[in-house]
């Protein structure tokens, strides 16, 4: 039983988190969307990086690129805040409690893609995000892998869903 409601609770506060970021970027815009222009614009890497030529300069793409974040973030919410409920629900039956586990961990599989593909992979290597002294999130991104990767990790060691 500890171990579904050590699940469940970190669960639903990845969720809270994700919807957290989400909601601060639409209600706070600005701030972030810079950031996110100046990755993409790749303006504070090296001048004479040879691969300027990715950047992207359209602020029409950046607000998109920035939307399909913000939508990315809050659908990961949505999806463990809901999946933590659904765990929640089913606490005493460790059966029904594997069962109810789906939602929970789609949500944590597209938080994980979000920091693995988004920001470190796209944001860090194709934009070259980590040659950014200013507007270098890697390190923030990289925690954040982690920790989802942990709590996803739970719900995949042999036996944990069932057994405790």
């Amino acid at each position: 039983m500890i171990s579904r409601i050590g699940k469940t609770l970190l669960t639903v506060t990845l969720g809270l988190y994700f919807l957290l970021v989400g909601y601060n970027n639409i209600a706070d815009y600005d701030t972030n969307f810079h950031f996110v222009e100046h990755v993409l614009s790749m303006d504070s890497i090296p001048a004479d990086s040879n691969v300027q030529w990715r950047a992207i300069h359209s602020v029409p793409l950046h607000h998109l690129a920035y939307w399909v974040i913000i939508v990315w973030e809050l659908t990961s919410g949505i999806l463990c805040a809901g999946g933590a409920l659904a765990l929640f629900r089913e606490l005493r039956s460790p059966e029904r409690f594997q069962r109810s586990a789906a939602v929970a961990i789609t949500g944590l599989w597209l938080g994980l893609l979000l920091w693995a593909l988004a920001f470190i992979t796209v944001g860090g290597e194709w934009f070259m995000m980590w040659e950014s002294s200013m507007w270098n999130g890697e390190t923030a991104a990289l925690r954040m892998f982690i920790l989802t990767a942990v709590a996803l990790l739970f719900f995949y060691i042999p036996g944990s869903l069932s057994q405790h």
